[in-house]
């Protein structure tokens, strides 16, 4: 008997799940806004959980950055946009 190796149709491939992430959004460090605006800020633009904004605030802290969305280009552009517009700063990198 042949094993079947196709994909069934609620699978999603690694090469599909890579195409929808091929981008990220990066927050960096900075010295001007406080901790719990960027945690808020992260939970209000970029819908994360407290730990998660909390996380990615500590990272960007002693990193210097950190990535906090992934995604195509298209979702993530209005996403820096808002970050930017509140004092943050981010930019989109290619993966």
């Amino acid at each position: 008997m042949e094993r079947n190796q196709s994909i069934q149709p609620n699978e999603i491939s690694r090469s599909e799940v890579d195409l929808q992430h091929t981008h990220s959004l990066v927050l960096f460090n900075d010295e001007v806004n406080q901790y719990d605006f960027v945690i808020e800020t992260l939970i209000d633009v970029c819908k994360h959980n407290h730990l998660q904004a909390e996380q990615c605030t500590l990272i960007a802290h002693h990193k210097g950055n950190c990535d906090v969305k992934l995604g195509k280009y298209s979702a993530l552009e209005p996403l820096r946009d808002e970050l930017l517009r509140r004092g943050l700063s981010a930019t989109i990198k290619s993966n």
